[in-house]
C-alpha cells in the first residue's frame, strides 16, 4: 500500500514531462510553418521561391538571384534568420537525451 502513491506520482511526472516536451516541439514546428507562410505572403514574387524550397539556406540563395526592393529583401532576410534560429533550436532540442526519447515516441523528426 505504501508504494502505490509513489508509482502514481512517478507515472504522473512522466506523463506531464511527455506532454510538456511534445507541446514545446509542436510549437516550434508550428512557428516554422508560420514563418514560411509569412515569407510566402510577404510578396507575391517570393511565392514561387518559397513553395519550392523550405530550406532557409537555399531561400537566401534564391533571394539573392531575384531583383527585389530593399525593404522587401530586408524583411525576407529577417524572416529567414528567424527560421534558421528556430530550426537550430528545434534540432538541438531533439538531440538532447530526455527530449529525444519523447521525440522518438511522438514521431518528431529534425527539420
Amino acid at each position: 500500500m505504501g508504494y502505490i502513491p509513489l508509482f502514481v506520482m512517478l507515472g504522473g511526472a512522466c506523463v506531464l514531462f511527455y506532454l510538456t516536451v511534445k507541446n514545446s516541439l509542436q510549437r516550434k514546428l508550428n512557428l516554422q510553418k508560420e514563418l514560411l507562410f509569412k515569407l510566402n505572403s510577404l510578396n507575391p514574387e517570393l511565392g514561387f521561391v518559397v513553395q519550392d524550397q523550405a530550406d532557409p539556406d537555399s531561400l537566401v540563395q534564391a533571394l539573392k538571384q531575384r531583383p527585389l526592393k530593399e525593404s522587401v529583401a530586408k524583411k525576407a532576410l529577417k524572416i529567414i534568420r528567424e527560421m534558421k534560429l528556430n530550426r537550430n533550436q528545434y534540432n538541438a532540442l531533439l538531440r538532447k537525451a530526455p527530449y529525444n526519447w519523447v521525440g522518438k515516441i511522438a514521431g518528431f523528426q529534425s527539420i
